[in-house]
């Protein structure tokens, strides 16, 4: 996958290709399905992908960005999984954002000269989010440019309903600690990535060591116990995951801890992947360091009987009185 930068590199693609224009923040399942969309299209054809990063509204209104569910990183090795031939990344800059929504398209016929625009349900572009799809399709209905716009893709949760994937819904669902069905929106697991930092080293003196990581700037998951894996180096490792102020010792300070099963070794300092498989329980005051570890003991069996689920698909009838 080809890999380019600035409005410039967009308008010198070569013409025919297939484009989609969005945030893909998560490259849930309606993205994907968007994709798979693009891929069917594109024959001898080039996929293109065009994302904004950061987030136009880091520039537009800050207050308002939304956490991330993918770092740029990791957004773009999913992107590239799906077989798109180029990625161009527009940052949020007046020549950009200052464009309305009858330049855009204007550029876009005239310059880029697609074979396709591709895009899904809620697409908006151009200054103020004036141009939409609706718009689109008329605008292109005289050009060489065939325009298409996918139905949303729905998918059951765990409690029966269907809903529309899409990020602000994910967003939600973590806020509320349902991974489970978060993983059903995306299509695997919801996956933190950072680096490991030193923490108190609490849980090296009761034999249950963690690493603690630092996140980059994404959505993270409401407070409490998870089972879950840690990918280090290419290896996953069962972990059981906590998320909180870690109230037995009235920290106040929010941390991600995960102790990792079967490991050995020093993480310090390395940059892990930590999915999150299932919601194991709130987090929780102990009377002390005793009813601490015989609390853990128990998480760390239900995270060896969890974490080897696969949450993107339907949970077992027998496990729905417990899961959240």
């Amino acid at each position: 996958m080809r890999i380019l930068q600035g409005i410039d590199a967009l308008r010198e693609l070569p013409p025919g290709a297939v484009l989609t224009i969005g945030n893909f923040d998560g490259l849930h399942r309606g993205h994907q399905r968007l994709l798979e969309i693009c891929r069917e299209r594109a024959s001898e054809r080039r996929v293109v992908v065009v994302t904004f990063e950061p987030h136009p509204l880091t520039v537009l209104r800050p207050a308002a960005v939304p956490p991330r569910l993918t770092t740029p990183e990791m957004k773009q090795e999913l992107i590239e999984a799906q077989g798109v031939d180029a990625y161009i990344v527009l940052p949020p800059e007046p020549s950009v954002l200052n464009l309305t929504a009858e330049d855009f398209w204007a550029m876009i016929r005239d310059q880029v000269r697609p074979a396709f625009i591709i895009e899904g349900p809620g697409f908006t572009f151009g200054k103020g989010r004036l141009g939409n799809g609706k718009k689109l399709a008329e605008w292109s209905a005289g050009s060489a440019v065939r325009f298409e716009q996918i139905e949303p893709v729905k998918v059951a949760l765990l409690d029966l309903s269907l809903v529309a994937a899409n990020s602000s819904l994910i967003r939600w669902l973590l806020s509320n600690g349902r991974v489970r069905d978060a993983a059903i929106c995306l299509g695997q697991p919801y996956t933190l990535r950072g680096k490991v930092i030193k923490g108190y080293g609490r849980g090296r003196t009761i034999g249950v060591p963690t690493a603690n990581l630092e996140s980059e700037g994404q959505c993270i998951p409401a407070d409490g116990v998870y089972a879950g894996r840690c990918r280090v180096d290419g290896r996953a490792f069962t972990a059981a995951v906590s998320i909180g102020d870690m109230p037995t010792f009235n920290d106040g300070k929010r941390q991600i801890e995960a102790h990792l099963l079967d490991f050995e070794g020093d993480l310090y300092g390395r940059s892990v992947d930590l999915e999150l498989v299932d919601w194991l329980r709130e987090q929780r005051k102990f009377s002390g360091i005793q009813a601490l570890k015989s609390g853990i003991a128990v998480d760390l069996e239900q995270t060896r009987r969890r974490s080897a689920l696969d949450p993107s698909e339907p949970i077992a009838v027998a496990e729905l009185t417990t899961a959240r």
